[in-house]
């Protein structure tokens, strides 16, 4: 039996299961795979939210452009990533917002790359 290339064996794979499973695809495609993905739906964002709970004075009273040092950080939803968010997780300082959006990211199995910039100074293992 012939070897067939791994491009054309994703491409069976892909078509194979998208007549079969429709929108259930998503969960089966290849963590690696290239997609195309419609404009808007390329970026994966990251969503930080300050409260603002308790500053002014009054029942559902806010101070322009004031709000704590709190929140919570959360990913928003990208069907061509296959992102559904997860719970919003909760930062208390300015601080912890770094290490909060890096446990964000893990958690839905994001993978950064370092840019240009940032690879004068970071080396692959």
């Amino acid at each position: 039996m012939k070897s067939v290339p791994k491009a054309l064996a994703r491409t069976v794979f892909w078509d194979v299961c998208s007549e079969k499973l429709g929108d259930q695809m998503v969960k089966l495609v290849e963590r690696n795979s290239v997609l195309k993905a419609k404009h808007g739906e390329k970026m994966i964002e990251v969503k930080i939210r300050f409260w603002t709970n308790g500053l002014a004075r009054g029942k559902d009273k806010i101070l322009r452009k004031h709000a704590l040092t709190a929140g919570v950080v959360r990913m928003e939803p990208n069907a061509s990533h296959a992102i559904k968010p997860g719970r919003p997780k909760p930062f208390h300082t300015l601080l912890d917002v770094g290490s909060v959006i890096e446990k964000v990211l893990i958690e839905h199995g994001v993978v950064l790359h370092p840019g240009r910039r940032m690879s004068k100074y970071i080396k692959a293992r």
